[in-house]
């Protein structure tokens, strides 16, 4: 299990990155609005479904070495019901094509999933 002080950077994280979204929509609209509407579009069922287009994400978002970017797609794959097993196996593609700098993320991954996992088995559990 994941340890302690590792779930709570992952919820910082998600946190941290919530508050900053909002902050930046003030500042940069256009942009936010941009981004968020072309990543809309490309980010649904099409040719390719949505289930393969995150785990696709992840590992770009590891082989380029972007925490965020790794954090949020997992987020997403876990939300779509993709298995620990599926995310991983996608990540280890990455590793293959980027080797070792992206082999330096997978622990991002890991620790990404099991934190959601947790606080999802947490948030199950009744008082």
């Amino acid at each position: 299990m994941i340890e302690e002080a590792k779930a709570e950077d992952v919820q910082q994280f998600f946190h941290d990155f919530r508050r900053s979204s909002g902050r930046l929509k003030q500042q940069t609209a256009d942009t936010v609005t941009g981004f968020t509407a072309m990543s809309a579009k490309i980010m649904q069922d099409a040719a390719i479904p949505l289930r393969t287009k995150e785990l696709i994400a992840v590992a770009i978002g590891t082989a380029v070495q972007c925490e965020p970017c790794i954090r949020l797609h997992v987020q997403k794959c876990l939300e779509l019901g993709l298995t620990k097993a599926e995310i991983l196996d996608a990540a280890s593609v990455a590793v293959v094509m980027a080797g070792g700098a992206a082999w330096t993320h997978m622990p991002v991954v890991l620790d990404t999933i099991e934190a959601l996992e947790t606080a999802v088995a947490m948030a199950e559990v009744p008082p």
